[in-house]
């Protein structure tokens, strides 16, 4: 028996939700999120430290510490509402390949620091062995080869993790900072000697993992070490 809805409520049953704001998606949308979603890929202050990519004073050192010469990133990671990279980069590491391709979509628009077109190699930080092979992929790893790619630098896999290593997402700020340098290593095979390597992440928090993997390529021998994200959370700074 085929059971019809009343006329009234026949509009709602077709209305399709934003899988983010859970609004009318509208015309524009894409994988599942509307227009007004994909404006929180909001940039970063445009006055910022060339080094941590926060606002502060330009006298004042950088409130977390830093192993590299340039460090910045695309997008604030809190920006939007619903705050948009806090919405996709946890689904896309869930699984979510429609929101996978439209962002790496916006990555290939987005320009690069000039600071970047001197590197001679692009590298990523690492990801668990275990969690990668279940994903199936690495966010960071593929956004490094799209950046290695635009600027005709080699990709280079120079860092991993041990099997050991804990996740740190979903860990308190506390607990991040207390990554040991243990954690993140040199691979055997990785040649970094005498080079300026751009080293590539999906989100910069506190900096730690980064510290980790700018500290293991120095102690390879690199030259200088450059940091590029996708996303920054950004924080309040004193400025007394």
């Amino acid at each position: 028996m085929q059971v019809r809805l009343p006329t009234f409520l026949r509009p709602a049953a077709s209305l399709t939700l934003c899988r983010g704001c859970l609004g009318p998606v509208g015309a524009a949308a894409e994988a599942g999120l509307c227009a007004r979603c994909w404006e929180g890929l909001l940039p970063l202050p445009e006055f910022r430290c060339p080094r941590c990519a926060l606002s502060h004073e330009p006298e004042q050192p950088c409130p977390e510490p830093v192993a590299w010469g340039y460090g910045d990133a695309c997008w604030d990671y809190h920006g939007g509402r619903p705050p948009f990279g806090a919405l996709l980069v946890p689904g896309i590491k869930e699984g979510e390949q429609g929101w996978k391709r439209a962002l790496l979509g916006c990555v290939e628009r987005e320009p690069l620091p000039p600071w970047t077109a001197d590197v001679d190699l692009v590298t990523c930080a690492p990801t668990g062995p275990w969690r990668r092979f279940w994903r199936g992929f690495d966010l960071a790893e593929e956004v490094a080869r799209s950046f290695a790619q635009r600027l005709q630098r080699p990709f280079v896999l120079t860092l991993e993790k041990p099997l050991w290593a804990k996740r740190q997402s979903g860990r308190t700020e506390t607990q991040r900072r207390r990554l040991p340098r243990k954690a993140l290593r040199l691979r055997a095979s990785a040649s970094v000697e005498g080079r300026i390597v751009l080293l590539v992440d999906d989100v910069w928090t506190t900096g730690t993992t980064l510290l980790r993997c700018a500290q293991a390529l120095e102690s390879g021998g690199a030259k200088e070490v450059r940091v590029f994200t996708l996303f920054r959370a950004l924080k309040a700074v004193p400025t007394e």
